[in-house]
């Protein structure tokens, strides 16, 4: 005789919690990260629509008149529309500076034989994406500035000294480079990953077939990553306008202030540092963010059309 089963019904919320405990317990810290930082800060969305007074808090103060307002005080602001132009030109430049680089490191690193040496040199590149900003500005302000490593040697052999820091030409080509120092190994971990994931015998049928290094990498390694790799340029068009905050306000000046401020740097300065417009602020925020939205969507449809499908 069959043995029956007795079936217990479909499980309720509590009963999957219960159950589940461990699970929910591990993600909590990162939910309540998200939820705390990520999601409650939306209501203060409001006060780009409103005159913020401190006495009344955000949702008591008195809405502005026309409510697009502070929307019109952007555009008739010269520094808003500098940064904002700007924030383009250092997005694309953050852009392709940084992502062919760890595409270049993750496919080297992987054409390597040796994987102690390999190991080795992953740590080696990826060490300074664990580095501060703050700290690393030190450094080039130690080796770049006009007493600085880089000027004394210069002096030495008779050349005179170069104002790296404070030449409006050369300063973004540093936040280019240095950026690139800083994060090109660790980037090149998600391609190193994506490699990992391709059938180590379609590597060996091409060398029965007399195909050599580089043609296994670009017929079988490169068409095995070039997935993820549309992946992480979709996302990188989507926080187009959110790059480089930490570094550029560490690493600029009054001097290059004009060719290196982006909207994020903008923002903190009208909302901390000069005289505080918080309506005006959040709008530019806003703003930053439905750019950085249409951007996203822009850069799926093409990776759509390119590719035949949609990435998110």
């Amino acid at each position: 005789m069959k043995k029956k089963v007795k079936y217990y019904g479909k499980k309720s919320l509590k009963q999957r919690l219960i159950s589940n405990r461990s699970v929910y317990i591990f993600l909590l810290p990162g939910f309540s990260f998200l939820l705390l930082f990520h999601y409650l800060p939306i209501g203060g969305i409001v006060l780009a629509f409103k005159e913020y007074k401190i006495n009344m808090g955000i949702f008591k103060s008195p809405w502005v008149n026309p409510w697009y307002k502070n929307f019109v005080a952007l555009m008739d602001d010269t520094q808003f529309v500098k940064a904002f132009f700007n924030t383009f030109r250092m997005g694309f430049g953050y852009i392709l500076s940084s992502i062919p680089v760890a595409i270049i490191v993750a496919l080297l690193l992987n054409e390597l034989r040796s994987n102690r040496y390999k190991k080795v040199l992953q740590v080696f590149y990826t060490f300074p994406n664990f580095l501060s900003w703050v700290a690393i500005s030190g450094l080039l302000v130690s080796f770049f500035s006009t007493e600085g490593l880089v000027n004394g040697i210069l002096g030495q052999m008779g050349i005179e000294k170069i104002g790296f820091l404070t030449s409006n030409g050369l300063i973004r080509p540093i936040l280019y480079i240095s950026n690139v120092w800083k994060g090109a190994g660790w980037s090149a971990i998600i391609y190193l990953a994506a490699i990992s994931g391709i059938d180590p015998a379609l590597y060996d049928a091409a060398c029965i077939d007399g195909a050599n290094r580089f043609q296994c990498m670009r017929h079988i390694t490169w068409p095995g990553i070039k997935m993820t790799v549309v992946i992480v340029i979709v996302m990188a068009f989507g926080n187009i306008t959110n790059n480089g905050f930490d570094q550029i306000l560490n690493m600029t000046n009054a001097v290059v202030r004009q060719s290196a401020e982006v909207l994020d740097t903008y923002i903190y300065t009208k909302a901390f540092q000069a005289s505080a417009n918080y309506g005006v602020a959040t709008a530019m925020g806003l703003t930053k963010s439905i750019i950085n939205f249409a951007f996203l969507l822009t850069a799926n449809k093409i990776a759509k059309i390119l590719n035949g499908e949609a990435i998110l």
